[in-house]
């Protein structure tokens, strides 16, 4: 096993490197708020823009993840090579303006276009902050450290869910409003404004973090790494070389990402529909705001504890177990006989669902190297996120539309789709094992796995 080369400074102090992940994390909470405030506004936006749900799920998917996964791949590759720092600070500035542009949407394809805006933005951040972070912390702490990150997404989410609820239960009982210019708008499209301005302060606090030195690259190289990004084609060769590995473990994390994206987008309705208008905003926000991040964070720093016992495998095989624990879950919560059994078991459902998301991205920076993180990551973004927030909410809705034909058995949609994402991805992953034990091997060459 070679060493890290003798280029490399020593690691920042770990009350910094901490920190660095204290700024992310509220980045991609906020990044989650903007991203899941639409599912509480189902109700409104379908009544005023006369929206089926398949054409409502199309706004928090495909016009979300088109542009989102899209721009994935170039940004990975800039974050190969140009400040990481400041790709994610253009980014927040962009989803948070287009967030609020929302709020002055007056069709279907106007709020469309404008979705597709946030996803732009949404893409830089995730590429670089994991190439950072793998910068920062020793690779014995990266799933650990990278599942804290991991943490925004529930927050956001959670928090979506509790101060978004508010908000809309406040824009409920509002009248219309009439700005400058803009002319007359609806309580609803006020929330937008509410949720994606505040974002603006992140791009402010970025500026105390510095842009950490890329470890892994010999000195005399590292002038020309920084200008110049690893070549497509010698990443696509990478990958290539590895594609039992990198299948397995894209198209086994998808499902699971599906289903987390799909129910999430459908749980508000869920409970009105199926238990006499239950408003379960509050209850589900703070279920996923205190389980989501317990999850992820105990995931991590198991298989960071699995991996310290010669468990080369480590990754994926949190991402087996959960997945198997969840396929019983997910088949049963949404059909329990009351709302409160049904809440019940999204706390099993929310802890769970989350503790793969810190390892998946954590497996790609064990297994990369430095030079190509930025773009190997945003492959797996890509994937994950094209399968699951793409098409995660609209399979769901095409469910209802087209298998059930009936909106009030949205439960059975998501019974269906649960059950066959887990098996899905316990499958899939499973298959990639051994393949990724030899990756783990081969990533000796170019770093120290036990630093």
């Amino acid at each position: 096993m070679s060493s890290i080369p003798a280029s490399d400074p020593p690691y920042p102090s770990q009350r910094y490197a901490w920190y660095v992940v204290f700024v992310l994390v509220l980045a991609y909470t906020f990044s989650f708020i903007d991203r899941q405030i639409l599912a509480l506004l189902v109700g409104p936006i379908k009544a005023d823009l006369g929206l089926s749900d398949t054409m409502f799920s199309l706004l928090g998917g495909i016009a979300f993840a088109s542009f989102y996964t899209l721009l994935g791949l170039p940004i990975g590759r800039m974050a190969d090579k140009r400040s990481r720092r400041g790709i994610i600070m253009g980014g927040i500035a962009i989803w948070s303006l287009m967030t609020a542009l929302c709020g002055v949407t007056k069709n279907f394809w106007q709020l469309f276009v404008a979705r597709m805006g946030v996803g732009v933005g949404e893409a830089a951040l995730s590429p670089a902050a994991y190439s950072m972070i793998a910068d920062y912390f020793k690779p014995k702490y990266l799933g650990t450290a990278i599942s804290v990150y991991g943490m925004g997404i529930y927050i956001g989410s959670g928090l979506a869910f509790i101060v978004g609820g508010t908000v809309v239960s406040w824009a409920a009982g509002a009248e219309d409003y009439v700005l400058p210019i803009i002319g007359t708008i609806h309580p609803w499209q006020m929330t937008f404004f509410a949720v994606g301005l505040p974002g603006l302060l992140i791009v402010l606090l970025m500026l105390t973090i510095k842009e950490p030195r890329r470890r892994g690259i010999v000195q005399k190289a590292e002038q020309k790494a920084v200008e110049d990004a690893v070549p497509i084609r010698e990443v696509a060769q990478f990958v290539r070389k590895r594609w039992r590995t990198f299948m397995a473990h894209f198209l086994g994390f998808a499902p699971l990402s599906l289903i987390g994206y799909g129910s999430s987008a459908w749980i508000p309705a869920f409970f009105e529909r199926t238990y006499d208008g239950f408003e379960v905003a509050f209850w589900y926000g703070t279920i996923v705001l205190i389980f989501g991040p317990l999850g992820i964070v105990v995931g991590g720093a198991l298989a960071d504890r699995w991996r310290a016992q010669g468990r080369k495998d480590s990754f994926l095989r949190v991402g087996i177990m959960a997945a198997l624990v969840l396929v019983p879950i997910n088949i049963f919560q949404p059909l329990m006989p009351n709302a409160y059994l049904a809440i019940a078991l999204i706390i099993p459902s929310a802890f769970f669902g989350a503790m793969p998301f810190g390892v998946a991205p954590a497996a790609i920076q064990a297994i990369t190297p430095n030079r190509m993180r930025g773009q190997v990551s945003a492959m797996y973004l890509f994937t994950v996120n094209i399968i699951g927030l793409g098409l995660g909410p609209t399979i769901i809705a095409l469910c209802t539309d087209y298998v059930f034909m009936d909106e009030a058995l949205l439960k059975y949609s998501l019974s269906l789709v649960g059950g066959i994402t887990g098996v899905w991805a316990a499958i899939m992953l499973s298959s990639g094992l051994r393949p990724f034990r030899d990756c783990v091997d081969d990533a000796a060459e170019w770093t120290d796995q036990g630093s």
